[in-house]
């Protein structure tokens, strides 16, 4: 048998700013989350959800900050409580939303500057680099 070596630790991985590592603990974290994702696949599901929001978001066992975050439409905090971005843009979908426009208002930044940011090369590594070090 051969033994799997990291290249890197998750404590190196989560000391990038803005990273978080998705782990065994964060998917059974936001099980719930995910099926509720999943489950707008269906149209049907979709238009119950679209009708009402709260109540549709009843029918699973999240936690009330998972839900909030939901009805917030705030894709960071959904990712800070397990969330996994391939089954949150289901949610982003329903709204009519592009990948690249939720994935952009995780930023500070309008869908045009997010845009033009990626366009250009990405975030500057120049203060992402780590958040002990602070550089």
């Amino acid at each position: 048998m051969t033994t799997r070596t990291r290249l890197y630790s998750l404590e190196e991985l989560n000391d990038i700013p803005g990273t978080r590592v998705f782990t065994a603990l964060r998917s059974r974290q936001a099980y719930h989350l995910h099926k509720f994702c999943m489950s707008l696949m269906d149209a049907t599901n979709r238009d119950a959800f679209k009708a009402d929001e709260a109540a549709y978001l009843d029918r699973f066992r999240m936690s009330v900050e998972q839900k909030q975050a939901v009805l917030d439409r705030d894709f960071n905090k959904l990712i800070d409580l397990g969330g996994n971005i391939y089954f949150l843009v289901k949610l982003s979908n329903t709204d009519g939303w592009s990948a690249q426009r939720a994935v952009g208002s995780m930023t500070d930044m309008t869908p045009d500057e997010y845009a033009a940011m990626m366009r250009a090369g990405g975030r500057s590594i120049q203060g992402n680099r780590s958040i002990r070090g602070k550089n």
